[in-house]
């Protein structure tokens, strides 16, 4: 799955989430920390087995549900502490639908095998066919990947996102500021 495809799928369920919990849409900090959780797992493991080699492939450690278990309910806990609870969600909700993204194909085709990575490193690395790079990764990218479901999906994310007031956009646009702060002092 492409990240526009992880974003739109962890947008669309965590606002239907918070509509229907909450009766409201999502806030501004929690979207962003749903943004990350719903990269995470390719923020972590790409560019360590693909440009560092420390990891057997492209999904391994943070594609674990081993490790995703362990790194969620340290945040939700630290998150709690910090009166924060509603970010930790919003990423465990991202992390976890990221995860049910990669399944997804391989789940539907009965391919097991390839699901091993959810449970790496208790099982043996999945061995796929080519090298990956992100040179490699980025040839595989067509016109279709923009007409495919995720292209839906992503669409109709933006268009809920829009109807949920843009939440995280002001988060994201005082980073720089916040940033500028802190180096200045």
């Amino acid at each position: 799955m492409w990240p526009w495809g992880h974003l739109a799928v962890g947008y669309l369920l965590y606002s239907f989430f918070v509509h229907a919990s909450a009766r409201r849409a999502p806030d501004g900090y929690a979207t962003v920390a749903l943004a990350l959780g719903t990269q995470f797992p390719d923020l972590v493991d790409k560019p360590l087995a693909w440009t560092f080699g420390v990891l057997p492939n492209g999904r391994s450690l943070a594609h674990s549900l081993v490790l995703a278990l362990v790194l969620l309910a340290l945040l939700v806990v630290l998150f709690r502490r910090l009166d924060r609870g509603t970010m930790a969600t919003a990423f465990a909700v991202g992390y976890f639908s990221h995860l049910f993204g990669d399944a997804l194909d391989p789940l539907l085709a009965g391919d097991f095998y390839s699901l091993g990575f959810l449970a790496w490193p208790l099982v043996a690395p999945i061995q796929y066919e080519t090298e990956q790079s992100f040179v490699a990764h980025l040839q595989e990218l067509s016109p279709a990947a923009l007409v495919s479901d995720e292209g839906l999906f992503a669409l109709l994310m933006v268009v809920l996102w829009l109807y949920d007031g843009a939440p995280g956009l002001r988060v994201v646009a005082a980073i720089p500021q916040w940033v500028g702060r802190r180096l200045s002092v």
